[in-house]
């Protein structure tokens, strides 16, 4: 594409900061450390985990960039950030969740393949953009629409980069029409970060956000929209991120037999503790994030001092000095919630957090049986062993 080049090695990477817990570098995959994570409502660009499938894209000419809307459309059209630029701009707070969070707490019931990420495979942002329904009305695409005349049911997003599960193509995914075009959806066409121009890990000129959706739904560096009757056939909607149940392994398996993952259930976990800690006597702070997807807001969050036989309720907040309120107008319905409560504890605790949304989704008490052979969506309950330690004099 001219303005973009996907280069073929991992020679020109972007900096990072040194204080990311590396998964992999060529593709470089890391998340924040969990005291990091949840310093902040809204996560730095810097501490936002990082998921990539080849070298990161590079930007040789913004005037020439531009992106191509194809496909069962009558009229299509080269756009350019120009273009963009011109129409309203949008802010949505919402939470990005790698499919793969907590994949690591998962293989420790039964080896799984994928990316060893801990809890940080997530994080929340304040994403600065286009409403992709508006840039669909340019090339004639009215909202909401649930097919175009020419029998348009899916938008594919398809990216730059170079990626070897797609055999040196490119990444790409797609989701319905009808979310597309629906502006209530807030899928952007995003081009800033946190007020910040978008950085080249995050998808540097424009990438797209699909809000409440698994992040491998979010395609970053993009290069054309195509506008299909079925959804997306690349690898990442086919083969990859779809949810089967324990008895599926790798000699059974048919991929056909299960639908494209998109929202992600309800999900929590403690950042304020590692897994194994030792501290002093007195009252504990236990803080963490919380969050479900496709809109639905944190009706409570649970935490439990002596591995889930009794509970009490944590406080929830977003924004500081606004109180949280699941559903209200005045709550990112997109976004994590940060809780917090304070409990003393007895000389050695087993700390958990559980999580429900506004549907009375509650997060599964044992891992062992949401159990999956690609480690997605772990959502049990989140668990820390604490041990008071006393002080040698």
């Amino acid at each position: 594409m001219p303005g973009l080049t996907a280069p073929s090695d991992y020679s020109q990477e972007p900096p990072r900061h040194p204080a990311l817990l590396i998964n992999s570098t060529a593709p470089f995959n890391a998340e924040p450390h969990r005291s990091d994570l949840i310093s902040s409502y809204v996560t730095p660009a810097d501490f936002f985990y990082k998921r990539n499938h080849g070298p990161i894209p590079i930007v040789d000419d913004i005037e020439r960039y531009s992106v191509s809307v194809t496909g069962l459309i009558g009229n299509p059209k080269e756009l350019y950030m120009k273009d963009i630029w011109k129409l309203p701009k949008y802010t949505v707070t919402a939470t990005l969740q790698c499919a793969g969070n907590r994949r690591t707490a998962m293989s420790k019931t039964l080896k799984v393949k994928g990316v060893g990420w801990d809890i940080s495979a997530i994080g929340n942002a304040v994403w600065g953009g286009a409403k992709l329904a508006d840039v669909l009305e340019l090339i004639g695409i009215n909202k909401p629409s649930q097919i175009t005349p020419s029998g348009g049911k899916h938008v594919e997003f398809i990216s730059i980069d170079k990626c070897k599960e797609e055999n040196g193509g490119p990444y790409k995914a797609s989701i319905p029409l009808s979310q597309a075009t629906n502006p209530e959806a807030d899928v952007l066409l995003a081009y800033e970060m946190n007020g910040e121009p978008l950085n080249r890990d995050h998808g540097y000129p424009l990438r797209v956000i699909v809000p409440g959706v698994i992040g491998a739904r979010s395609v970053k560096w993009l290069d054309s929209i195509n506008i299909l009757a079925e959804e997306c056939q690349g690898f990442f909607m086919q083969r990859d991120y779809k949810m089967f149940p324990p008895s599926v392994n790798w000699d059974n398996i048919n991929w056909s037999t299960r639908r494209p993952q998109m929202d992600f259930p309800v999900q929590s976990a403690i950042c304020s503790l590692e897994d194994v800690n030792v501290v002093k006597p007195g009252k504990i702070t236990i803080k963490g994030y919380a969050v479900s997807g496709g809109g639905r807001g944190i009706e409570r969050v649970d935490v439990s001092v002596d591995g889930g036989k009794t509970w009490m309720e944590a406080s929830r907040f977003q924004k500081a000095g606004v109180p949280y309120t699941s559903d209200d107008a005045s709550s990112d319905k997109w976004a994590w919630v940060v809780f917090k409560v304070e409990a003393d504890i007895p000389m050695s605790a087993e700390i958990v957090a559980k999580a429900v949304d506004t549907a009375a989704n509650v997060q599964p008490e044992d891992v062992e049986v949401i159990w999956n052979l690609r480690g997605i969506l772990n959502t049990s309950w989140h668990r820390v062993h604490v041990r008071v330690g006393h002080s040698s004099m």
